[in-house]
């Protein structure tokens, strides 16, 4: 077996782009992943879009990746075909990007490419659990305190960029002035978290779960007629040596919400089997019409416990990045799976 050195395989990369980008064709170009690279990352590295190519590389990629979405160190990874100009040019100004801005995203991901009308004329209402004087089950990493409520208002966030690339209305209910989605595995935590549009929040959790019940209720009126669809999201709390997958709840009586939460659990089904073969996704949808914002909020909706924060595998899994984006385009997919059927 002969070894290529690493600056053999750089130079040939770029002589490869060099040559594709000359001759206009469409260029692909393997990289190699470098320490503490993400697939995120990666692609920012190589001046991509991340989420526009992000489900391509993870095709191509997909038998060179650690439980589907973590990259291996040293290993060669294909990047998806990028198109190129006849007579290429360097920018030296930013280029506007079609869609709209949400500052809610924080800078780097305020820019909302629409990719699709799919969603048009549906609405959709996210919460994210705890948040402001309660920030939910608590752990530590590397020596430094954690909370569940960061963690999932950054899924949160997530996949109302992917729901809103797809055409449709978004109202994300607990808010946070200056968090935006972050690619950081230590999310800081503070306390500085608002309900819509900018209610503070109590520090009574009976008073906390009313006020977002209202605001999701009042919306509901507002958008009467239109299709309407609640999505809930927290980071479980079971006891430590407990890891779970992730879980789907509904209203007993609720056949919108119940749908809903199958639509999202039978991606994710289908998403293990296609990605992670060997292990058996345990994860379930059931009712739980007993938890408060379940039973008091007039939208169709589904309960979502994404992991097990203080358990150290579900831990890992949480605080990466690219997984938190993963669960964040899985689950829309559910979403746009219930939508078209």
């Amino acid at each position: 077996m002969h070894f290529v050195p690493l600056e053999k395989i750089s130079l040939f990369v770029i002589l490869v782009i060099t040559i594709s980008t000359s001759n206009g064709q469409n260029s692909a170009q393997f990289v190699i992943a470098e320490k503490g690279d993400g697939i995120l990352s990666l692609l920012r590295k190589q001046g991509a879009d991340p989420y526009e190519i992000y489900d391509e590389f993870i095709s191509l990629n997909v038998h060179n990746l650690r439980d589907s979405v973590h990259l291996f160190e040293g290993r060669s990874y294909l990047i998806p075909t990028i198109s190129s100009d006849d007579n290429p040019k360097v920018e030296t100004t930013t280029k506007p990007v079609k869609g709209l801005s949400y500052e809610i995203f924080g800078k780097k991901y305020a820019q909302v490419e629409v990719q699709s009308t799919k969603l048009e004329g549906a609405v959709y209402y996210l919460i994210s659990g705890h948040g402001g004087p309660d920030p939910g089950a608590m752990t530590t990493y590397a020596g430094v305190a954690i909370s569940e409520d960061e963690y999932a208002y950054d899924v949160t966030l997530r996949l109302a960029r992917e729901l809103l690339a797809n055409g449709a209305m978004v109202y994300v209910i607990v808010r946070d002035p200056d968090d935006g989605i972050r690619d950081d595995r230590i999310l800081e935590m503070d306390r500085d978290e608002v309900v819509y549009p900018n209610e503070e929040i109590p520090l009574s959790q009976v008073a906390r779960l009313k006020q977002r019940v209202d605001a999701v209720n009042k919306l509901y009126q507002e958008n009467k007629g239109k299709y309407q669809r609640l999505i809930v999201t927290h980071v479980d709390s079971r006891s430590k040596g407990q890891n779970i997958d992730v879980f789907f709840y509904h209203h007993e009586k609720s056949t919108n919400g119940k749908k809903l939460a199958e639509s999202i659990h039978k991606t994710f089904e289908t998403k293990y089997k296609k990605y992670q073969p060997n292990r058996n996704y345990s994860g379930t949808f059931e009712d739980r019409t007993s938890l408060y914002l379940v039973r008091k909020t007039h939208p169709a909706m589904t309960f979502i416990e994404i992991g097990n924060i203080t358990n150290e595998k579900d831990q890992r899994r949480i605080l990466d990045p690219d997984n938190r984006q993963a669960l964040a385009k899985w689950i829309s997919e559910g979403v746009l799976l219930d939508y078209e059927n």
